[in-house]
């Protein structure tokens, strides 16, 4: 229980519950009405988010546990101090990946079909800091497989002309999560660059970073637009992208090239708040029209 407790906390588990409304988004718009909602699917993708997101973090702790060792700000980490094993870690890595496939079986057969490249993002995101500095548009597009996922579990499709919400939404998600994971970077660029690692940062400098970072926030607002465009919602989806848009305004304004102090503020917080919003003010627009 001990080692329970200790890995959940490693991984930040409740820090899912801000994960889910990416797969929920995917759901909720595959239903395109209340009356068409599956509480089977709800569950399965359920299931499915916190098995990918448990094996997401979990595996890019046990990866990078190496360099991790070396970084004075995660030289602390469980596994670092021994406070958990690797081994461990990897075990429960690897239950979370049969967990999620399971889900995947249970809820669509292309869902389970394209669950092993799913699996090869999950599992390789982790190396891309090793090679290039599009690492963190990499670690968005897997995230951005959460609610393409949840759209395929119920739509069973993926490639025809009615599935460009679900491809919006990935490019939308990819954006928004490689913009704020470029902002994350900022406060490793000296050790980035010390030992090899790739990072926009660390490549082109902690301004530089904070403005591709700002430009990949435009322009998830602006796919979150051509999305209500194309599915027709309501002025509670609009309030919700206003809203979302003003909190990137905000989570922007924390961080500064020479002022890192308030960025765990920005990248915890402030992303929260912008998945709950999106999700809900997208749950409700379904849910009136």
């Amino acid at each position: 229980m001990k080692a329970i407790r200790t890995f959940l906390e490693m991984i930040k588990f409740e820090h899912t519950i801000f994960a889910l409304p990416f797969a929920y988004l995917g759901m909720v718009l595959a239903w395109g009405s209340w009356s068409a909602a599956n509480w089977s699917d709800f569950i399965w993708i359920t299931v499915a988010m916190a098995a990918a997101r448990t094996a997401a973090m979990s595996l890019n702790r046990y990866i990078d546990r190496a360099i991790d060792a070396r970084n004075p700000r995660t030289a602390n980490r469980p596994i670092q101090t021994g406070a958990i094993q690797a081994g461990t870690v990897l075990f429960f890595a690897v239950l979370s990946l049969v967990v999620l496939g399971v889900a995947a079986w249970m809820l669509d057969p292309l869902a389970f079909y394209l669950f092993p490249g799913a699996l090869l993002f999950l599992v390789g995101y982790a190396y891309t800091k090793r090679f290039t500095w599009l690492c963190h548009y990499i670690l968005g597009f897997t995230d951005g497989l959460a609610p393409m996922g949840a759209w395929v579990a119920v739509r069973g499709s993926v490639f025809s002309g009615e599935d460009l919400p679900a491809w919006l939404l990935l490019a939308a998600v990819t954006f928004w999560i490689g913009g704020f994971d470029v902002i994350y970077a900022c406060q490793d660029v000296e050790f980035d660059r010390t030992h090899g690692l790739y990072s926009i940062p660390a490549r082109f400098g902690i301004a530089n970073g904070l403005r591709v970072a700002a430009l990949s926030h435009v322009l998830t607002v602006v796919i979150l637009v051509v999305l209500g465009v194309t599915v027709g919602l309501g002025w509670v989806y609009w309030l919700g992208v206003t809203a979302v848009a003003g909190l990137l305004l905000y989570e922007h304004s924390l961080v500064k090239p020479d002022d890192l102090s308030k960025l765990g503020i920005a990248f915890f917080n402030v992303n929260g708040y912008i998945s709950v919003t999106l999700f809900v003010a997208t749950f409700v627009a379904v849910l009136l029209q």
